[in-house]
């Protein structure tokens, strides 16, 4: 299994954009420091992230890394050029010597279709549209009779495909043969299992090889599980919080947040050996081939955060390769 780290940039307390993105790249050179396989970073077109191009944000990080593999996580690539999408990403490819994915997406929030000229009604309609352009062009095949330059070092290009719930993109995934990760911020991960069953299924009644399913949920690690969840508390309320007031949800409360890191919780917040532990079971439930882990978020310390990174890395990634395999 991979193990790896994902990260929207979170702009917050007080914390300046430039000062964000200087933190973002050394989370980036530690987690490759401690050995884990990937790193992630999201697009966002609001004043609490502070990165719209992760392309740009995971170029700053192949200068500064070896091994670590670089992805979006994600790319809303309903609202952006596909085309452009495939240069900066086969760019990064050839800056980091073979280390660059994509990981498409239809985006969480709605900011980018107003802002780039897109009619929200088409939600749907763009992102199938644009990645179908997307893996033309990662074929070789030339748009409006013009190859498209530069090529990645990798053939293909590693493309993703991110999923909440929706049966209708697991399967789409599937039937395209391309991974899926799979984010898990609510409810039991049980209740996901069919998903990713669907998207197995989807992929070998289209005839294609098997390709790796990832999953990707909220995860912090400190010393003690009490004080993990201390920690982590603040930093996720306010941003999980943030964002309810915006949908019309009630406030995350301390007993909801302790309830997500039961055994059959979300939430992968606790000792090293707990959230090992916890990735090994749902590992027993999904037989997943990849983990990324979303820690560094809202309010959180850069300290802390970079601390959590280094026990992911250092404590619970060996036990976890140690029991179910490690990275081909």
């Amino acid at each position: 299994m991979e193990l790896g780290i994902y990260t929207f940039a979170d702009v917050d307390g007080g914390i300046s954009p430039t000062q964000r993105l200087r933190n973002l790249v050394e989370e980036i050179e530690l987690a490759d420091q401690v050995g884990l396989e990937v790193f992630g970073v999201g697009e966002h077109h609001r004043p609490d992230y502070a990165v719209s191009s992760p392309a740009v944000a995971l170029a700053a990080g192949a200068a500064r890394t070896e091994d670590i593999r670089l992805t979006s996580a994600v790319s809303i690539l309903s609202s952006d050029d596909p085309i452009r999408v495939f240069q900066q990403f086969s760019e990064l490819d050839l800056l980091s010597g073979g280390r660059a994915e994509i990981m498409a997406g239809r985006g969480s929030f709605i900011e980018s279709f107003p802002l780039f000229g897109y009619d929200l009604d088409d939600y749907d309609r763009l992102f199938s549209e644009k990645l179908e352009l997307l893996l033309k062009v990662r074929e070789g095949e030339p748009v409006n009779g013009a190859h498209v330059y530069p090529k990645p070092l990798q053939d293909p290009l590693p493309v993703w495909i991110a999923v909440g719930g929706n049966p209708q993109s697991v399967i789409r995934a599937g039937v395209l043969g391309l991974p899926m990760a799979l984010a898990i911020i609510g409810g039991e991960p049980a209740r996901f299992a069919p998903l990713v069953d669907l998207h197995r299924e989807a992929v070998s009644q289209a005839g294609h090889d098997p390709v790796p399913v990832s999953i990707n949920s909220h995860t912090y690690v400190a010393e003690t599980s009490q004080q993990a969840a201390d920690e982590f508390f603040p930093a996720y309320a306010g941003v999980m919080s943030r964002i309810g007031r915006e949908r019309g949800w009630p406030p995350v409360s301390r007993a909801q947040f302790d309830a997500g890191r039961s055994p059959r919780g979300h939430l992968l917040v606790g000792s090293p050996q707990e959230v090992a532990e916890k990735i090994i079971a749902e590992h027993e439930l999904f037989g997943h081939e990849r983990f990324m882990a979303q820690m560094s978020m809202g309010s959180l310390a850069h300290d802390r955060a970079m601390r959590s990174i280094e026990l992911f890395g250092t404590e619970v990634a060996p036990v976890v390769r140690r029991s179910v395999g490690v990275a081909a």
